[in-house]
């Protein structure tokens, strides 16, 4: 899986690469990370990548054509070293307001494919003629906007790099995550460890019963309080797939709002 990264700030990702469990997707080249700039394929003495919107009105726009001959680099680069990039270029995915959501199943898409290039915008934006002609996907973290891309693309590399084989300490561990298909989408339990009191709070008894379908079952029933709680339509979604059975719905009626 690789991925080739456009950004103005490349040393941004130095120590996001280098730094955390998901180190070890990068290090071992299970997620190749490439770091391009287009200032570096700018024309010019300033090596210019920026210019005034037409049209009036605050900021700069990120010009076309250092995107463009940096895009050319990338091509050459991954075909060289595989020949699918032949038949079939990588997807030019941009981080844009108007983009899918990043959710756990699109992770689950991208953690599953070849890679791609990420493009990584600055300042007001790209030129509109650049993302018409080359992006061929765009996400959102949500609705509320960054400086740049390159949080995003964090966040992508982050997420995607957990669930490749043998990342995490635990093989299992992301299956325990939220929203996870293993929880049927449902939120995460609480987690405690030692000590057993701590500032006159005590660890659930159920937790120290040694009683693992017990256990189970207690943290089936937190998982379901705590999404019905926060993320009811989650328990909407669950109970339309038929992922809810009868000890769930009858812990879901005594214990929380209704739905």
């Amino acid at each position: 899986m690789r991925f080739d990264i456009i950004t103005l700030f490349p040393e941004l990702f130095a120590p996001f690469l280098e730094s955390g469990v998901t180190r070890r997707a990068y290090s071992s080249g299970q997620v190749a990370v490439h770091l391009w700039n287009p200032r570096d394929y700018a024309e010019g003495n300033y090596r210019r990548v920026d210019d005034r919107p037409f049209g009036g009105g605050p900021g700069m726009v990120m010009m076309a054509e250092p995107l463009l001959h940096c895009l050319e680099a990338i091509r050459v680069a991954r075909t060289a070293e595989d020949a699918q990039e032949q038949l079939e270029p990588a997807p030019l995915l941009l981080f844009s307001p108007i983009g899918t959501t990043l959710k756990h199943e699109v992770v689950a898409q991208w953690a599953d494919s070849l890679g791609a290039v990420l493009l990584c915008g600055r300042y007001e934006g790209i030129d509109q003629r650049f993302i018409d002609t080359y992006v061929s996907h765009q996400l959102s973290l949500g609705d509320f906007v960054l400086s740049g891309g390159e949080l995003a693309a964090m966040v992508l590399l982050d997420s995607l790099a957990r669930l490749q084989p043998g990342v995490l300490n635990d093989e299992g561990s992301f299956q325990q995550d939220s929203f996870n298909p293993a929880l049927d989408g449902l939120l995460d339990c609480p987690h405690y460890t030692r000590p057993e009191v701590w500032n006159g709070q005590e660890v659930p008894t159920e937790l120290l019963s040694g009683h693992h379908a017990h256990i189970e079952r207690w943290r089936r029933d937190q998982r379901l309080r705590i999404t019905a709680s926060h993320r009811p339509e989650l328990i909407v979604q669950a109970r339309e797939q038929g992922l809810l059975n009868a000890k769930d719905e009858g812990f879901l009626a005594k214990n929380a709002p209704k739905l």
